[in-house]
């Protein structure tokens, strides 16, 4: 059987701690870059991390707020958000620079991912504050979503699918305030990779297999069983004939 090879990526750079031992069981990596967390300082930190261990980087732009972490949808002027966006993004290509590296893609972090990918205002502000930067690079987006179709005409786009969270029958995310929103068991973390990988399937928080086409797979860095989980995904993978697309 020929194996096959997929991009784990994880989220980075976010003061968990742990960032070097997650970075072997990954491919790629999305660091934070001021909005929710870290400074240039951190992004130098994680960066060096990653080109040890040769690593994709992608820039992980969010909503200004670090209170919040992100996590929290934000009333904020438009002309406001899309300058922070942009100086996200430039901060970190600043730093790639002076590391030797290219930034390979970029990914929205936390409730910019998610309200991007349904409202349709919010979709193109964030387009075209990444269009200002005059920067190549993928677009990590969900699948199907409002965002994936609207980025199709700016950008080369990354369909992305998450191990570690669980999914409506719409393929949006079930919300984080759900009791069954998180999926910390490694066992049942490899099982919706390995179905998505092999079925191109997800199932459904209600029970459904729903079709998914996956370019990217993402685990939260700060989740209590991210590590567990990855390295218990890796064996399987090994086991399954399945390799990091390094």
């Amino acid at each position: 059987m020929n194996s096959v090879r997929i991009d784990i990526n994880s989220d980075l750079g976010e003061g968990i701690g742990y960032d070097a031992q997650l970075m072997p069981l990954l491919s790629s990596c999305n660091i934070a870059c001021g909005g929710h967390y870290g400074n240039k300082t951190t992004i130098s930190e994680t960066l060096k991390l990653a080109k040890e261990f040769g690593l994709n980087v992608g820039a992980h732009p969010s909503y200004p707020d670090q209170l919040n972490f992100g996590r929290k949808s934000m009333t904020i002027d438009q002309n406001d958000l899309s300058e922070s966006i942009y100086r996200q993004v430039m901060v970190f290509q600043e730093v790639c620079l002076l590391q030797g590296l290219a930034m390979s893609h970029v990914k929205l972090h936390g409730a910019l991912y998610n309200d991007a990918a349904q409202c349709d205002e919010l979709a193109s502000l964030v387009l075209n504050a990444l269009q200002k930067t005059k920067l190549e690079f993928s677009l990590f987006v969900p699948y199907g979503s409002l965002l994936a179709e609207k980025a199709k005409s700016y950008f080369q786009i990354a369909n992305e699918a998450f191990i570690d969270r669980t999914y409506q029958r719409d393929l949006s995310l079930v919300n984080r305030n759900h009791p069954e929103a998180l999926i910390n068991d490694p066992v049942k973390s490899w099982t919706q990779l390995y179905t998505m990988v092999h079925d191109q399937k997800v199932m459904t928080i209600s029970g459904e297999m729903v079709p998914i086409q996956v370019d990217t797979f993402c685990i939260h860095g700060d989740s209590i069983s991210a590590l567990e989980s990855l390295t218990y995904i890796n064996r399987r993978m090994a086991e399954n004939q399945i390799e990091l697309k390094l």
